[in-house]
């Protein structure tokens, strides 16, 4: 698939997200937090032009391919952002946010990102068993024609359609999503 542009609330972190009191937790609330202030806004004294009542979109995760030891991940979440959010807005809801939570919000970022050509599949499980589906989605892009093609501006993708809290590992709904270009032609070895 061809992913078009998106713009999301991000918080680029490190560390395991399974740690209750890590980053991972801290840049989630954050997150929400800052979510449930834009929707909010149509009660506050700054109404958001075309403020509809949007749902806060599903968690997302850009990983950064660092190793297997969890303390090691570099992640950015996200929350997908309403088309009616300006820059401007941004900005206001981030400093509302800060000044009604007491907490500071300037972690959280506008953050755009052009996705582009990828292999997406929904992966149904725990989080910790999703290497075999990535192989399966590595295979078929293969088959295809493609390659990954992971980069400093390119990641693996998970978007989380179960909320961790409340539904069993085994039950879990993920998309995940891989990066790709058309992989490379070899031609056959020896003389034609």
């Amino acid at each position: 698939i061809t992913v078009p542009p998106m713009t999301f609330a991000a918080v680029r972190g490190q560390g395991d997200p399974n740690d209750p009191a890590g980053e991972y937790k801290a840049a989630i609330e954050l997150l929400y937090g800052l979510l449930y202030t834009i929707k909010m806004s149509k009660k506050g004294p700054h109404r958001m032009e075309g403020y509809f009542d949007f749902v806060v979109p599903p968690l997302e995760g850009l990983w950064e391919q660092t190793g297997t030891e969890k303390e090691r991940f570099r992640w950015t979440s996200l929350l997908r952002l309403p088309e009616f959010v300006t820059p401007e807005e941004f900005d206001w809801a981030v400093g509302e946010a800060s000044a009604k939570k007491k907490r500071d919000f300037s972690r959280v970022e506008r953050f755009t990102y052009d996705e582009g050509l990828c292999v997406q599949c929904m992966h149904i499980g725990a989080y910790d068993d999703e290497p075999e589906t990535l192989a399966r989605m590595d295979a078929f892009a293969a088959e295809q024609g493609y390659a990954a093609d992971f980069s400093d501006a390119r990641f693996h993708h998970e978007l989380y359609l179960s909320d961790p809290n409340r539904t069993p590992p085994e039950k879990r709904k993920t998309v995940l999503r891989h990066p790709l270009k058309k992989a490379p032609c070899n031609p056959p070895a020896g003389p034609l």
